[in-house]
């Protein structure tokens, strides 16, 4: 399997409340961010969502879809989501928020391999086109937010 660490960071003129809720809203994500697809929750979690199982479909400039399982591990509102990704990557997945003067910081840390038989193949060569997919899709979630809020997006990255 091919690993691959990545750390996003988005900064929006918005108070936390309202980005935590749109985060947290995942099955609401292809509303707003392109690049996702579907967001489909097979099993519920607890009264904060601990425990929760959703399906992600993510669809980008590449010509392949990507599809994975997420279970919900931890939960501190409006600080901090955490999951444990399963199928066509798997790893962990950590979602931050940091509110300070009138602003919110968001930072995503992904840690996953590959494990469809042709991207670890391809990932000797593929792994610098991978990562700009990703970088991508990423830079869409923070333009897609801010404008889902109404607000600027400050920073990406």
């Amino acid at each position: 399997m091919a690993r691959y660490e990545f750390l996003t960071t988005w900064c929006l003129a918005a108070p936390i409340d309202r980005v935590w809720d749109a985060l947290y809203e995942s099955e609401r994500w292809p509303d707003w961010w392109r690049g996702v697809e579907r967001v489909q929750v097979l099993e519920q979690g607890d009264e904060n969502r601990v425990g929760e199982l959703s399906r992600y479909t993510w669809k980008s400039r590449l010509p392949y879809r990507l599809e994975f399982d997420m279970r919900t591990t931890r939960v501190e509102r409006p600080f901090l989501v955490e999951g444990e990704a399963h199928g066509e990557l798997a790893g962990h997945g950590l979602w931050r928020l940091f509110e300070g003067d009138g602003a919110t910081a968001v930072t995503y840390e992904w840690r996953v391999e590959t494990t469809a038989v042709w991207m670890n193949v391809l990932a000797p060569l593929a792994r610098p086109v991978f990562a700009w997919n990703h970088d991508l899709v990423m830079r869409n979630g923070g333009e897609g937010l801010a404008r889902r809020l109404g607000v600027k997006l400050l920073a990406a990255g």
